[in-house]
């Protein structure tokens, strides 16, 4: 299923995002750049906004001082694909938090599936339950190392099984609690 964002109403899009987007939520940010595709793990983003829909990102540089690939790739791009994690792909996820060059694939060394299901922007995880399709918005200047990015949310995938008609989202992401991964279960 794939949700077109104009057509949600701000309750909704809060439903969705706040339902899909657990605290410290652990994803790949997919991302292109002259047929490179980088998949990044991320656990330091939010939703900050559902009206216009609106994700934050912290991205760091790399040992050397330069941009990280998914900073400079969606600065250049302007285009950015989350993807969530789950127990069926976390081991994945570990792996591509080794540093590659930035003429490496993370989805070819790795051998992760990936499908193309919107057109001008970055394929998503095949094993993904989720996905969200973004534009570049904004970044922030804040001392540090740190490069916040704003990341305008434009079509969300979602397993046709993991949503219903309210808009209530069911899906098995990771969160990050330290360095351990947790699942969200039901209490």
């Amino acid at each position: 299923m794939i949700l077109d964002y104009k057509n949600i109403d701000d309750l909704n899009r809060y439903k969705i995002m706040s339902g899909t987007v657990i605290p410290r939520p652990i994803a790949w940010i997919v991302t292109e750049d002259e047929g490179v595709l980088n998949a990044a793990p991320f656990s330091y983003f939010i939703p900050i906004s559902s009206n216009p829909a609106l994700l934050i990102v912290s991205i760091g540089k790399k040992d050397d001082g330069s941009p990280k690939d998914s900073l400079a790739n969606i600065l250049k791009t302007k285009k950015a694909t989350i993807c969530f994690v789950n127990k069926d792909n976390v081991d994945k996820v570990q792996k591509c938090a080794m540093p590659l060059g930035k003429d490496e694939s993370e989805i070819e060394k790795f051998e992760i599936d990936v499908k193309n299901v919107m057109e001008g922007f970055p394929p998503m995880i095949a094993s993904s339950q989720s996905a969200m399709f973004c534009e570049y918005y904004d970044t922030y200047k804040i001392s540090g190392d740190i490069t916040p990015v704003v990341l305008e949310l434009k079509y969300q995938y979602i397993e046709d099984d993991r949503i219903n008609e309210r808009n209530h989202v069911n899906v098995e992401n990771l969160g990050r609690c330290g360095v351990s991964f947790k699942a969200l279960v039901d209490l």
